[in-house]
């Protein structure tokens, strides 16, 4: 607790408004592929295809696209900003890992290595100055 204080402290004093603009295009990133994904099912069992032997298919297609689609929105405006992050990470690491073991799609694996290095960042930084989070820290 005492490290997410320190680190919270931190992104504060140093928040800059490209870094909210970034966060905020990451949320509605997610949040559009969530809806695409609910929008186009078939595109998301395909994708998932190559892991389906292991087990948890219907899981997953039942974890992706809400996780998506809530996780865009709390990003999006900061609130529970590292929380909405931890539940994008095991879709964007399995994202990397299944261009892998299928059909390699150069630009769906750099968009997951991308928006996995933003996520990354943000896990660490925090949700910034210019945030729900913050709004509401100082309201107490």
């Amino acid at each position: 607790m005492n490290n997410v204080k320190s680190l919270n402290k931190w992104a504060n004093a140093h928040t800059y408004l490209p870094v909210d603009v970034l966060r905020m295009a990451l949320g509605v990133f997610l949040f559009m592929k969530g809806v695409y994904f609910v929008s186009n099912i078939q595109y998301l069992v395909d994708l998932i295809s190559p892991i389906e032997k292991i087990g948890g298919g219907m899981f997953l297609l039942h974890y992706i696209a809400p996780a998506h689609l809530v996780g865009g929105i709390l990003i999006f405006f900061g609130l529970l900003t590292r929380w909405a992050i931890i539940a994008q990470l095991p879709i964007l690491i399995c994202a990397i890992i299944i261009n892998f073991m299928g059909f390699m799609h150069h630009q769906n694996l750099l968009l997951a290595l991308l928006s996995l290095g933003v996520c990354v960042f943000f896990l660490i930084y925090g949700s910034g100055k210019n945030s729900a989070d913050y709004f509401f820290k100082m309201e107490q």
